[in-house]
């Protein structure tokens, strides 16, 4: 894999949102809602089937899922749902799931409901790796949109230069 193609994706990925300052999770979530046309919401979920899953991406028939396991942090759960809007804003491909795996989720929604799933077994992947430096460098806007400009330098390269 070429991570500097995904890295050049990631970075063409950013530049083409045109995001405003401040940005935050909810400006990103307002601006992928606009863009796409439908809500977005996001929800934790306890219980996984899977001790493998992160964050989830589910299209249902009138709006997109964000599904993401406990974090440890905030900053932690900023980064899987930044993940999975990255996986929006490049366009990745959702699956069509079938009823059996919609039900492993969402025992109580009718499977007619839940259309697809972006789906993933290979965390190495160019999609995957792409995603993510998307979702660093979001997070990376929204941590310089809230920094004050007289705080206090946060590491030794801003003091010393």
């Amino acid at each position: 894999m070429d991570y500097s193609v995904a890295r050049a994706r990631a970075r063409t990925a950013e530049d083409s949102l045109r995001l405003q300052e401040p940005v935050s999770m909810r400006s990103i979530q307002a601006h992928l809602e606009s863009a796409r046309g439908r809500r977005i919401v996001i929800k934790p979920i306890d219980n996984t089937p899977t001790d493998k899953v992160c964050g989830l991406w589910f299209g249902l028939d009138d709006l997109d899922l964000i599904l993401h396991a406990k974090a440890a942090s905030e900053v932690h759960r900023q980064q899987i749902v930044l993940h999975e809007f990255a996986h929006m804003i490049l366009r990745h491909e959702q699956e069509d799931l079938s009823h059996d795996y919609a039900k492993t989720f969402f025992p109580d929604l009718g499977p007619e409901r839940v259309v697809s799933a972006l789906k993933r077994t290979d965390f190495f992947n160019e999609l995957e790796v792409t995603a993510e430096l998307l979702a660093d460098r979001l997070a990376s806007r929204i941590r310089r949109s809230y920094r004050q400009p007289d705080a206090e330098p946060g590491n030794f390269g801003a003091v010393f230069g």
